[in-house]
């Protein structure tokens, strides 16, 4: 299920900005996809304006820390279990 895209890479803390399409909390699992990228990950932190969240809900802009670079643009799938 898409969720939303990455908007920014910061290398050093390792963490993308994302614009929410739909809510997402801390512990769920995500998938990460674009030209050259391609993981999955548990959602381990997240901020909104510098301030640590559990949740954050459809249009939201967050900072998330992720295990690998992510680029402009990669579409961010939340993993749901049937």
């Amino acid at each position: 299920m898409k969720i939303g895209r990455v908007v920014a890479y910061f290398a050093h803390p390792e963490a993308a900005a994302v614009e929410l399409e739909d809510s997402l909390r801390v512990g769920d699992s995500i998938h990460i996809k674009g030209h050259t990228t391609d993981f999955e990950q548990q959602v381990e932190s997240m901020q909104i304006e510098n301030e640590s969240v559990q949740e954050a809900k459809k249009g939201d802009s967050i900072g998330v820390k992720v295990k690998e670079r992510v680029r402009h643009n990669d579409v961010i799938y939340k993993l749901v279990e049937e």
